[in-house]
């Protein structure tokens, strides 16, 4: 009967404490989540198999990338380990504090086991109650004894209990041992793999320093087309928003004119004096109030925009100026970013928005989105699959994203508020 009340208070206990160790467990986890998400999304990217200086680059910008994110996990890691140990440095002293509990309960249970076996017989109980020298004494003393019972039933419930809490806290402690060790092992195999990528990475910027020249001659060819590609895309945004300008301009010309008619009105007819006809300069009005409405809620879902992109991908050109890793005096300058995807992955909006332009350039297609007096452009389309004009919703297929000759498929994207370039990775969710 006692193995059997152990057991279901071992049940009742191990319940809520490891809830409470999985959901510690469970957070650690979910640090370390999104990382590994980027891990496993850009080992899924097929890498070119082709040694032209293209491609090396390309595949030199995604194995820093996976390096970069594989650096963050091994780091979640080390901290999560750390987290772990302090964890169970937190539970072997609870433990310590529960055995030290059982031993004091013991000893009183076992004080009281050996006084009612001193007083175990009936007689000598009701001896004690009636040897009394008045009805209150024995009534006094008749409470007692059945005081005394209970509290030694209680007793040992209590040391029943407190052993269950030592089993379960010995459980929930072998298992945050075993997600330690678990971690440990994951961490080295991370480890090694990072070893492998930096090899690998060495290995492609030696080859990329053979190739001086011809490194020279892409890097200005991109530089060059990327330059053309934003003289075209800001000469689009230039006339976009003088358009806008005159369709506030417009409205506001037909509401001030509507204001003014209906002030004659009201006043007793056009001659009449006052503030009605008054408008406010036609330069103050930037966008008109569908416009302003959507330009702020754009604004608002900054930093959990979707992706422009389908399926898994990953970000191998990020937006500004900065070197390539490896490579001395090798400077880039991106006014968006590159996302990578897989073959066959589509541009797709990632706000509500209208079709404003659609253009070519060398021989690919480029689409821009105005959002408000934001635009979002999508550039290196093999085709596009909205016309201009369009109406478009978020996360609306735009087109088909080109796969180049070495198999690398790759979204260039930008994102303007106006002529203000924009740096999109703040603005993206993940």
């Amino acid at each position: 009967m006692k193995r059997i009340l152990i057991l279901l208070l071992s049940g009742c206990l191990l319940c809520p404490l490891f809830a409470q160790t999985n959901r510690k467990i469970k957070e650690l986890e979910s640090r370390r989540g999104a990382l590994q998400e980027d891990i496993a999304r850009s080992e899924t990217l097929l890498r070119s198999t082709r040694k032209d200086v293209k491609s090396q680059l390309s595949d030199l910008s995604l194995i820093t990338n996976q390096i970069g994110a594989r650096k963050k996990l091994i780091a979640q890691m080390e901290s999560d380990v750390q987290s772990l140990e302090n964890e169970i440095t937190s539970l072997q002293k609870q433990l310590a504090l529960l055995q030290k509990e059982l031993k004091e309960k013991k000893s009183k249970y076992e004080a009281s086991v050996r006084y009612m076996y001193r007083n175990r017989s009936i007689q000598e109980k009701l001896m004690f109650i009636f040897s009394a020298q008045s009805l209150g004494q024995t009534y006094r003393r008749l409470r007692y004894v059945r005081e005394y019972a209970t509290y030694q039933r209680i007793q040992g419930e209590e040391v029943i209990k407190k052993q269950a809490q030592i089993e379960a806290k010995k459980k929930e402690l072998e298992q945050v041992r075993s997600e330690k060790t678990n971690l440990l092992l994951y961490r080295e195999h991370e480890r090694e793999k990072l070893e492998l990528q930096e090899k690998e990475q060495r290995a492609l910027v030696a080859n990329l320093q053979k190739k001086q020249k011809s490194l020279q001659n892409e890097i200005a060819r991109k530089r060059r087309e990327a330059q053309r590609l934003n003289a075209q895309i800001d000469r689009l945004i230039e006339a976009e928003i003088a358009a806008a300008k005159k369709r506030a301009e417009e409205e506001a010309r037909r509401e001030a004119a509507a204001r003014k008619k209906n002030g004659s009105k009201e006043k007793g007819g056009p001659g009449t004096s006052g503030n009605a006809g008054k408008t406010t300069p036609m330069e103050t009005y930037r966008l008109n109030p569908a416009d302003r409405q959507l330009s702020g809620d754009f604004e608002r879902n900054r930093g959990i925009l979707p992706p422009p992109i389908t399926g898994p991908y990953l970000i191998v050109s990020h937006y500004g100026a900065y070197e390539v890793t490896g490579l001395k005096h090798v400077k880039l300058d991106n006014k968006g970013i590159d996302i990578k995807g897989q073959k066959g992955a589509q541009a797709r909006a990632i706000f509500d928005g209208e079709v404003s332009a659609i253009f070519q350039y060398n021989g690919m297609v480029n689409v821009l989105v105005r959002h408000g007096n934001y635009i979002s452009v999508y550039c290196n389309l093999s085709s596009a699959g909205v016309k201009k004009g369009q109406h478009v919703k978020t996360k609306e297929i735009l087109g088909k994203i080109c796969t180049d000759a070495s198999g690398n498929t790759v979204l260039h994207f930008q994102l303007r508020k106006e002529t203000v370039k924009l740096n999109p990775e703040v603005w993206l969710g993940r």
